[in-house]
């Protein structure tokens, strides 16, 4: 892994982002328990590298991340910049007090946050879309990670209301 190639707009874009990303997260963070902070940035980190190495430069070749194929540090501050945002979806997802009738509904308008952002990653050269891959096929990737989040916080959340249930 190198630093970088060079400092340009993609490298500044990114240090604002996450700047402004965990000054809100700071902000938010104590309002969730610490088990689901914990598992949300866990699972935001994960999940951006997962599609990174998957369909990103690993098993298929659609898109590179900032200037080189080569893995530089702006690439991790990028992964980095998805785990507080996992942490706003599931923040909202309680503050809004989501229900099976919303479900898809929050779905679909955080895929479409999604999408904007890729596109606004592609306007700051932070994503370069190449092999016939084009922006409308990003939603339903954040189609597929948004209803994988949705379900398995459910799924944990049904799982703490039994285990304190239980006591």
């Amino acid at each position: 892994m190198i630093l970088w190639e060079q400092l340009g707009i993609n490298e500044l874009s990114i240090l604002m982002m996450l700047i402004v990303v965990f000054t809100v997260f700071g902000l938010l963070s104590r309002r969730l328990p610490r088990y689901i902070t914990l598992f949300s940035l866990l699972w935001g980190f994960a999940s951006a590298m997962f599609f990174d190495f998957t369909i990103g430069g690993g098993l298929f070749d659609f898109y590179q991340v900032n200037d080189s194929p080569r893995y530089e540090l702006f690439d991790l501050l990028y992964y980095i910049l998805f785990a507080p945002i996992s942490y706003f979806f599931i923040y909202f997802y309680e503050r809004l007090e989501i229900n099976k009738k919303t479900f898809v509904w929050y779905i679909i308008g955080w895929s479409t946050l999604g999408v904007g952002a890729n596109w606004l990653y592609t306007q700051l050269e932070i994503i370069h879309f190449h092999s016939g891959y084009i922006l409308p096929y990003s939603f339903v990737v954040f189609l597929i990670v948004q209803t994988i989040t949705g379900l398995y916080y459910e799924l944990i959340k049904s799982r703490m209301l039994t285990l304190v249930n239980e006591r």
